[in-house]
């Protein structure tokens, strides 16, 4: 019996990095508070974490531990309610510019993070945290897109000299009243070529002609798949400022968007953060009276607005809107020739030729961006028993977050100069690329999972992990001696390696991970049962103990691999069609399964080498 040296290495080596990238699970989370800004241009700095621990000390509330991080400032607690109680004493502190969120903080040595090993991250069934369903509203990227059309047509119709009465709403489409058919039937042959994602059906009502516009049942599914992916880029974006590791949001039917929020477990605050409703307009600055209001009073069909800037002056704009965020599908922050900041935009076709129509006379004039957002203001009020709670009101705040000049006529791609640095230059590139929700969304069901029964999640699923993996371990013992040690060396590492292999790719391990897990822990040991009984009945043949072994490896491996590649065929499928526990339980099956056949058939023939291979025997304990 002989088996190569290089085979051993491999062995060793896969043994120690498998037992590395396992140990951060055994440093478990702690209680923490996130702050971080309530938009991409307030960044939660050293100074912010001062006046969070000032607060905290003030309320005689212990921490042991703060930091600045990438995404914001973090604080860390023993207890759960001690988190819970600095969560309302910072958000009183820091006020409605900044969020406190509740989490989890890793307590992984340094030394393990800096070769790159973290714990797995553990979904919402596990931590703890909170689960949302939201509903996109879309009769209201309808009228969107109904009101950008309006105005579209009555510029087509000006411009070719064609006489209208109206342009009405009306379900899925437009209606577009004439004084005679003559007139009727010159706006269809205008709009006919152009607009092909309409159905256009002239008819007469109450003696006046109409130009019938539908939209195809092709385009409407459009605004709707264009409504819901635009949503979930927003609140992946949302969702990242709140530091949340693991967060799942993900698209469910039609007009639905799930999103799961592991470690946070205030369900108003998440709600506030994920739930804001912003929309972005391009207006023009008011030439006529430079942009600045009358003593605060705004002229006929102009609007006052708030430059975003501290200590900026009120800006005069324009009541129509050119182009609104909706028609952005790019935005990318840069440098012009001058190594001045600018932020370079790409609209839509629909987009370009709107602002081409409205800059192409108003070269030199300022155009400003106005962000719109419906927020939610919280104030603290105290009953008559001294009790404080906490009241939120809804409002709207708009504010122009940049006004430049406009260089030359715009069209797809156009580029936003005078910007003051680089950093705003970011700032207005992120609020146009996922800074407006394409429509409004409603919290159709909304429930929290506390973190004690995430808690005891765990605690079940490693008591069954250990039950499975001692009653496993003894049945090989029991049946199969020596040859049973064996395995359950095999059993362990196979164990270690998946742990380890799903903290190195940072999956997420829920309660359907752990029972694959499990599954895992039985698989494992399947093929080294068909190996061993091989072995069995080379003995009983009457073959020696060595030729047995080599015999049992050998005429089993092909049983072994179909065994695994059919149910690695499965697992894949249920990952490729299943939902977010089923893909939990798949990728963990998966990994156990390719896991399992490095250490049945290699790691388990070393071990047998080292024991048998070396001298003469007679008999094997199998």
């Amino acid at each position: 019996m002989r088996y190569p040296a290089w085979k051993y290495v491999v062995i060793v080596l896969v043994l120690i990095i498998s037992t590395l990238y396992s140990l951060p699970n055994l440093y478990p989370d702690e209680p923490a508070i996130q702050i971080s800004g309530a938009n991409a241009g307030i960044k939660a700095d050293k100074t912010v974490l001062q006046q969070a621990e000032s607060a905290l000390k003030q309320a005689g509330l212990p921490y042991h531990g703060s930091e600045v991080q990438t995404k914001g400032a973090l604080v860390r607690f023993e207890t759960n309610d001690q988190q819970i109680k600095a969560q309302d004493v910072v958000k009183k502190a820091l006020g409605e510019s900044y969020v406190v969120a509740l989490n989890l903080a890793p307590t992984t040595p340094d030394w393990l993070l800096a070769i790159g090993a973290a714990p797995m991250k553990l979904g919402l069934d596990l931590r703890g945290g909170v689960h949302f369903l939201l509903e996109v509203d879309m009769s209201k990227i309808l009228e969107q897109r109904q009101e950008s059309y309006t105005t579209e047509l009555k510029a087509k119709m000006r411009e070719a000299k064609i006489a209208y009465r109206s342009v009405s709403d009306v379900t899925n489409g437009l209606t577009i009243k004439f004084e005679t058919a003559a007139e009727r039937d010159q706006a269809q042959a205008l709009l006919t070529p152009e607009y092909k994602e309409f159905t256009l059906l002239p008819t007469k009502r109450d003696e006046a002609f109409f130009l019938d516009m539908a939209f195809s049942p092709i385009k409407l599914k459009e605004f709707a798949d264009y409504a819901v992916e635009q949503n979930l880029t927003t609140l992946r974006n949302r969702v990242n400022e709140l530091g949340v590791a693991e967060a799942l949001v993900q698209r469910q039917g039609a007009n639905r968007i799930v999103v799961e929020l592991p470690g946070v477990q205030d369900t108003a605050e998440a709600k506030r953060v994920i739930g804001r409703t912003a929309t972005l307009e391009f207006r023009f600055v008011d030439w006529e009276h430079q942009g600045q209001p009358l003593d605060g009073v705004a002229p006929p069909n102009t609007e006052i607005f708030p430059f975003h800037k501290i200590g900026g002056e009120p800006v005069l704009l324009q009541k129509k809107k050119i182009v609104t965020g909706e028609r952005v599908i790019n935005a990318q922050s840069g440098f012009d020739e001058y190594s001045n900041s600018q932020v370079n935009i790409t609209l839509d076709s629909r987009g370009g030729k709107m602002m081409a129509e409205a800059t192409r006379d108003n070269v030199g004039k300022q155009m400003a961006v106005l962000f719109v957002e419906h927020k939610q203001r919280s104030r603290f009020v105290t009953d008559v028993n001294g009790q404080t709670t906490e009241v939120r009101e809804p409002y709207v705040e708009k504010t122009v977050i940049n006004r430049a000049t406009v260089q030359s006529m715009l069209g797809v791609q156009f580029r936003i100069t005078g910007l003051d640095s680089a950093e705003e230059g970011k700032e207005l590139a992120l609020l146009l690329r996922a800074g407006a929700l394409a429509a409004p969304m409603y919290f159709v069901e909304e429930r929290t999972v506390g973190p004690s029964l995430g808690q005891d999640n765990i605690d079940k699923g490693l008591m069954s992990t250990q039950v499975g993996f001692i009653l496993v371990a003894a049945f090989m013992l029991v049946f199969y001696r020596v040859f049973g040690l064996v395995a359950n060396i095999a059993l362990f590492m196979n164990v270690a390696m998946v742990v380890a292999f799903m903290s190195a790719i940072g999956g997420a391990l829920s309660l359907p991970g752990i029972a694959g897990i499990v599954l895992t822990v039985g698989m494992a040991v399947d093929a080294n049962v068909l190996i061993y009984e091989r072995i069995r009945e080379e003995l009983r043949a009457g073959a020696s103990p060595q030729q047995a072994i080599l015999s049992g490896y050998d005429r089993a491996f092909a049983t072994i691999i179909d065994a695994h590649v059919t149910t690695l065929i499965v697992a894949l499928i249920l990952f490729a069609v299943g939902s977010g526990p089923v893909k939990g339980f798949a990728v963990t099956l998966s990994i156990g399964i390719i896991c399992s056949l490095f250490t049945a058939i290699t790691v388990t023939r070393a071990v047998v080498q080292i024991i048998y291979g070396n001298r003469r025997v007679t008999k094997l304990s199998i």
